[in-house]
């Protein structure tokens, strides 16, 4: 558990730098980058304008969006246009499935499979501190008495620690996924495992110094956990999906 609780907090602090940063600008990155139907303020004509997503993403982590056009029907010939059309851009939704060819540069992130994969990586967790397999052994390792473990098993703090770092882990394997557009079984697996290996040789240093049959304990379950996370998120990538909300309505 004190293995888990480095990884967490290794985990935790990574994110607040570089991965929940990278996923807010992915959100913003996707709800901006489809195409949308405006009138042109200067020929009355109805285009298709395309907001420039990427500058837009990279801007909000500042803190300062800045919106403008990367693309639109009328361009190249009135390229040096004021974008005049731009708050009507904002305004408007964007065009429905199969109106438009999407664009092979947009990534679609699929949140249902990474949530599925953090709640096995975190109940397989339990399975395998439970007294039917290590628990005996991770206790003696830990020097932690039947009491001592009943009133850590009964606070809140180490179940949602724990469930946070699966979290993030498999929100990190699947922005991997996403961003090398590889989707399939065996390269969720490779992801989750390349991911995995690199916390291992991070927290290296600070883990040194436990013992032995800690270590072996905790990187024989965060290693079965990785590669089921690996696993569930490619192999469901694109297949476990929400509903559209036109055909809920429907």
């Amino acid at each position: 558990m004190l293995f888990l609780f480095v990884i967490a907090l290794f985990v935790l602090g990574s994110a607040l730098f570089f991965l929940l940063p990278a996923l807010v600008a992915r959100e913003v990155h996707h709800e901006h980058s489809a195409p949308r139907a405006v009138t042109c303020p200067e020929t009355q004509r109805q285009v298709a304008v395309t907001i420039d997503a990427r500058h837009l993403a990279a801007t909000s982590l500042s803190g300062t969006p800045d919106f403008r056009l990367s693309d639109c029907t009328q361009w190249p010939e009135r390229a040096k246009c004021a974008q005049n059309c731009l708050p009507e851009a904002l305004r408007s939704d964007a065009y429905t499935q199969g109106e438009v060819e999407p664009s092979r540069s947009v990534r679609q992130f699929y949140h249902l499979p990474v949530l599925l994969a953090a709640f096995t990586a975190w109940y397989v967790g339990m399975i395998w501190h439970s007294p039917y397999l290590f628990r005996a052994c991770w206790m003696a390792a830990v020097g932690l008495t039947p009491t001592q473990l009943k009133q850590l098993v009964n606070w809140f703090s180490p179940h949602l620690l724990t469930f946070a770092a699966c979290l993030l882990f498999a929100y990190g394997v699947g922005w991997i996924q996403t961003w090398l557009s590889r989707k399939g079984f065996w390269p969720g697996i490779m992801a989750s495992t390349l991911l995995w290996a690199t916390l291992v040789v991070a927290t290296l240093p600070s883990t040194l110094s436990l013992p032995r049959d800690l270590l072996v304990i905790e990187a024989g379950y965060t290693l079965i956990a990785a590669i089921l996370v690996g696993a569930i998120i490619g192999g469901l990538n694109g297949k476990l999906v929400l509903p559209e909300r036109g055909r809920l309505e429907a």
